[in-house]
């Protein structure tokens, strides 16, 4: 296996930090459960969107979205709870991260990297499917966290993103079976 690949496979097994003193917002993976979004929790959704972004989506957006006959989404809930999600393309011989986003008081806990590792699943499942996304250029700790995983930077977007002309760093993992 390339190095890429063990990080791969160990981000699909990983757990989020658990807070055993019961204080705080921590989440016990065992009480994490994975869904696709429906049409009924955009309300949720959009509130964790405007937080995290600083040009968000909109709801229409959104809705679009889930109508593409391509599209998939995961939703990371606890208690009835929305506190993150991902939407992605399955393509054939690639999956596309379009959209990945946790509510801020369930940050840094390993959430995205459970949701990213569902994901990776998925593209694992589709037999040597390239995972693909694109990322602020000024987005480091999202840099990071897909560096992590075994992603690395396969080009640059010059002003791809329409609402303020930043530019976007291409990340690409490869999966093999």
């Amino acid at each position: 296996m390339i190095d890429s690949e063990l990080k791969a496979k160990d981000v699909e097994q990983e757990k989020p930090p658990t807070n055993e003193h019961g204080c705080g917002f921590f989440v016990a993976a065992e009480s994490i459960e994975f869904r696709p979004m429906t049409m009924a929790d955009l309300d949720e959704v959009m509130v964790i969107e405007r937080t995290s972004y600083r040009f968000p989506w909109s709801t229409g957006f959104f809705l679009q979205e889930l109508q593409v006959a391509c599209a998939r989404s995961i939703l990371a809930e606890v208690n009835g709870r929305i506190i993150g999600y991902v939407l992605y393309w399955l393509l054939p011989g690639a999956l596309d991260i379009h959209n990945i986003a946790v509510h801020v008081d369930f940050r840094r806990q390993g959430i995205a990297r459970l949701l990213l590792g569902r994901v990776l699943s998925q593209a694992k499942a589709q037999s040597g499917t390239r995972v693909m996304l694109e990322v602020r250029k000024s987005n480091l700790p999202a840099q990071k966290l897909y560096e992590s995983i075994g992603f690395s930077t396969t080009g640059i977007r010059k002003g791809y993103y329409s609402d303020d002309g930043e530019d976007a760093l291409t990340m690409t993992l490869e999966t093999l079976d």
